[in-house]
């Protein structure tokens, strides 16, 4: 079994030895119990990861000794989520499942059919738990390099992510080219749109067409918002050698 990982600093993981605490080292110490001589990793989230063993441990935190270093170069090329604000907390489990997947970054996007919308005063929270849903998640699939959650986009941010992008691609039942068939790009960034559960309207779809993104369906069947992103970026990890 892998041994679990907790974050930490990267000046932490440069050295010989290492105190975790805070709430990292709280979790570790007092809900997963660990004692000396246990492995536990450390990761900064960036792409360091230090391979540690447990040599004192107390009720909030642990002395590890770092016994190995390495470090995960940048994914090439590298998968952009844009995700459509779904309902309820499916929106912390589309962010959950692709980064398990192996997503590199996630856009909350505000579309126009979103049922759910994060109001000003509410929007900082929201993200929050975005955020706080691919952090744990990344530890739960051993990630040494977590995703990143962009803050909320407009449609015209999106538009400006697909004209930047090396390949976009727009998820759309009535499309025509099936995700599996399109030629990816061996490197750069590939964006992966995502709408809403009442879809995507005529004018993002023209809007989203004249920046450079391909309408694209993944099979058959109709999937959830939430569960769409985690199918097509299986697709598209695999396609590129990723997986």
């Amino acid at each position: 079994m892998s041994p679990p990982v907790f974050l930490a600093g990267t000046d932490a993981l440069e050295r010989g030895s290492v105190v975790l605490d805070g709430p990292e080292g709280r979790h570790a110490a007092a809900v997963r119990r660990l004692r000396p001589g246990e492995r536990v990793d450390l990761t900064d989230g960036e792409g360091l990861l230090a391979e540690c063993v447990v040599t004192a441990a107390d009720r909030a935190s642990l002395m590890l000794d770092v016994l190995a270093r390495h470090r995960q170069p940048p994914p090439s090329p590298r998968i952009v989520a844009v995700q459509a604000l779904p309902k309820g907390d499916r929106g912390e489990l589309a962010v959950e499942t692709m980064t398990e997947a192996g997503v590199d970054e996630i856009v909350p996007w505000s579309a126009a059919r979103c049922v759910t919308q994060w109001r000003p005063e509410r929007r900082e929270k929201a993200l929050g738990r975005w955020r706080g849903a691919a952090r744990e998640a990344g530890k739960q699939a051993r990630r040494s390099r977590l995703p990143e959650v962009a803050g909320l986009a407009s449609t015209g941010d999106v538009a400006a992510r697909i004209a930047a992008a090396s390949l976009a691609v727009v998820l759309h039942e009535d499309a025509g080219a099936r995700l599996s068939a399109v030629e990816l790009p061996a490197e750069g960034e590939i964006v992966l749109v995502v709408g809403p559960e009442g879809g995507i309207t005529e004018e993002e779809l023209e809007r989203f067409a004249a920046a450079g993104g391909r309408p694209v369906r993944l099979g058959p069947t109709v999937l959830r918002t939430s569960t769409a992103g985690v199918a097509a970026a299986a697709v598209l990890l695999a396609a590129t050698g990723r997986w």
